[in-house]
């Protein structure tokens, strides 16, 4: 029953999403606003509905460990699986604006999140400094925005737009994908509870693993048919604006409701969150090379990200080959990446250096 739950609960969360997302921005529509401002604060506040309404729900609950714990799996996820399963299809494209103001963005914000979290916890006022944040943030790009043109908009955005539905019924939209986010969100933390003490384990180990792949469904499937379709830089924009409004969104609006600070335990500070830091910091070099996300780069997201799921599991369940796993990962797989992006760096500037001279 409780793993019914949990599925219903994911599932739930994923529908109501999408149900949501559609209702106000049709209904935003209705009121007359832009479709740049609908694609830049709905849309893109629609794809992190899902971890939003599971870290609210867990931190009004009392699950105050849950709440951080699904944001900094989902951001992992979100990189090492989602675009290295996306670059493994097809090889992606990065766009300069990523490369010079969404990635440093993301990775700023998580090194600050490594900072609120140090003390074993994000109170209330760093929480809302992240919540502030994120007002700044969407002013920005609607600014940014207005400055390219307001002819500039999403594809998708303007498909949805397109469809003139009566407002009762982009009402009820929004009324029913908001019932299904509560519904799932209520389900799925329950469930990650109950498995949590079945199995004797912190609850923050289901959100970093579970929780995290559950809510970053939406992002897996909307990349991955990106990368089908061509729309290669799509699939990178949706990962990078993903990260940067779950920690600005999730993180600042579910620590600002929370009736107690939200937690990060020993293994989240000095790991997880560490971590969440590392994969965004990798992407800068990675994307600036050629400005693209080849295969390889792609197969070794999916390793890294397979040794760390690993080392998860092998740390909850005190497994006795422990240490020699994150040895291995350690000096083995990490050197291996870091010598990658070296070499590819010194080829890449050399290329560079050549096409100039010429």
């Amino acid at each position: 029953m409780t793993w019914l739950l949990l599925v219903v609960g994911l599932v739930l969360l994923v529908i109501g999403a999408d149900v949501l997302v559609k209702g106000a921005a049709r209904l935003a529509s209705n009121f007359g606003v832009p479709a740049l401002v609908v694609g830049l604060t709905v849309v893109a506040f629609g794809t992190s509905a899902p971890e939003l309404a599971v870290s609210v729900k867990a931190a009004y609950s009392g699950q105050a460990e849950l709440a951080i714990a699904n944001v900094v799996g989902s951001n992992i996820m979100n990189i090492l699986f989602i675009l290295g399963l996306s670059a493994v299809i097809s090889p992606l494209l990065i766009s300069r604006q990523l490369i010079r103001q969404d990635v440093p963005i993301m990775v700023a914000l998580s090194a600050l999140a490594v900072f609120m979290a140090y003390d074993g916890s994000i109170s209330r006022v760093e929480a809302g400094i992240l919540a502030a944040g994120l007002f700044g943030y969407t002013f920005f790009l609607f600014y940014q925005g207005k400055k390219k043109g307001v002819d500039v908009v999403d594809e998708e955005v303007e498909e949805m737009l397109k469809t003139n539905v009566p407002m009762w019924q982009n009402i009820l939209l929004v009324i029913v994908g908001l019932v299904l986010l509560v519904l799932g969100a209520r389900w799925l933390v329950q469930s990650a509870v109950e498995l949590a003490t079945a199995w004797g384990i912190n609850e923050a180990v289901i959100g970093l693993t579970i929780v995290a792949v559950g809510t970053s469904l939406p992002e897996l499937v909307t990349s991955v048919v990106a990368t089908m379709k061509g729309q290669r830089d799509i699939a990178v924009g949706n990962v990078v604006g993903s990260n940067i409004f779950n920690i600005l969104c999730v993180l600042g609006i579910s620590g600002v409701v929370s009736p107690t600070p939200l937690l990060a335990g020993e293994q989240l500070a000095s790991f997880d969150i560490p971590v969440m830091l590392g994969v965004a910091a990798l992407c800068l070099p990675l994307f600036f090379i050629g400005a693209s996300l080849n295969r390889i780069e792609g197969l070794l997201f999916l390793a890294l990200y397979t040794a760390y799921v690993w080392i998860l599991i092998a740390m909850t369940l005190s497994l006795g080959y422990l240490a020699q796993l994150q040895t291995a990962v350690l000096f083995g797989l990490v050197p291996v990446v870091v010598l990658y992006v070296v070499v590819a760096l010194v080829l890449d500037l050399r290329k560079r250096r050549a096409q100039v001279s010429t």
